[in-house]
């Protein structure tokens, strides 16, 4: 069951987004690029509507695809970072303690009647990036990115299925807690652990992969401008043998541009072993990584 769009937000998604083909392209207009498959992903994600899992290594976009999406509809980004241990009180809410503690003493002071259920008002509450999201007037969703679930345990998958199913919350004070605009979610995982299944069932699936060389080119000359080409050319060409070696941690997308962004700042045009071992920690960023590429000749890094 997917939830029902309402207050004019489904008009203002279809205006936006009416095929796949102009989803792609406001993507690449915020250089974001994306391959029919996780076009389409997106775009049904928008339309059906339903969440997206993305998945992947680390580094190859899958959370700048929550953020390209928010740019795309113009809409705010709320952004959940997930990791070990977190509860509804970072995600969803939690109650003004100290507002209701100074209400209870002016009471008192006032000798006036101070029911419990006055405490616990929507005034009260201190509302985190989940209900931000589901609250958001619209006139279009806002784009909930909650991102590395595979940080979090088991307990906060069961608690997020209410919301991945039915755009809604249940606040045991104040009752169920439903978006009139519910939001395009975006969740990733590194796939550090298996997801449960309920949450994957709730959810459209893509898998993202490195881009190819000449895309991943496309993209950091995007992201660094004014970069030489050659030098663009270079770096992509590295970063994929590196990628290829047996380092633990492969550099992504993000560790490509830091890398371009470095070399360019230093005025080099081309790539060869001196300018990457000087630059090495812009894209490999652990010690015994390094290592490994360097004890395979660092020029074997330039073709």
């Amino acid at each position: 069951m997917t939830p029902e769009v309402t207050g004019g937000a489904e008009d203002e998604v279809r205006h936006l987004v009416p095929d796949v083909e102009t989803l792609a392209q406001r993507l690449a207009a915020v250089d974001y690029l994306v391959d029919e498959g996780l076009a389409t992903s997106m775009f049904l994600s928008l339309r059906l509507p339903q969440p997206l899992l993305l998945e992947g290594e680390a580094g190859v976009g899958k959370t700048e695809a929550g953020k390209a999406l928010a740019a795309v509809l113009d809409t705010p980004l709320v952004r959940l970072q997930c990791y070990d241990g977190i509860d509804a009180a970072e995600a969803l809410y939690e109650w003004n303690y100290p507002r209701q503690l100074l209400s209870i003493r002016l009471a008192e002071a006032s000798g006036s009647e101070l029911r419990e259920s006055d405490l616990f008002g929507p005034e009260y509450l201190i509302r985190r990036p989940l209900l931000r999201a589901l609250e958001h007037p619209g006139p279009r969703p806002a784009v909930l990115l909650i991102d590395e679930i595979d940080r979090a345990d088991d307990d906060f998958e069961a608690f997020l299925l209410e919301l991945l199913a039915d755009a809604a919350v249940t606040i045991p004070e104040l009752g169920t807690i439903r978006a009139t605009h519910p939001p395009a979610i975006v969740l990733t995982s590194n796939r550090t652990r298996d997801l449960h299944d309920a949450v994957k069932r709730r959810c459209l699936y893509q898998w993202i992969d490195y881009p190819t060389p000449s895309r991943e080119v496309e993209i950091v000359r995007r992201r660094v401008r004014g970069a030489s080409a050659t030098l663009a050319v270079q770096v992509a060409d590295a970063v994929a043998r590196m990628r290829s070696s047996d380092v633990q941690k492969p550099p992504g997308i993000a560790e490509a541009i830091d890398w371009l962004a470095a070399l360019s700042e230093l005025g080099l045009e081309t790539l060869d072993a001196e300018a990457i071992d000087r630059t090495l920690g812009s894209v490999l960023k652990y010690r015994e990584d390094q290592e490994v590429v360097r004890a395979g000749g660092l020029g074997a890094l330039v073709r």
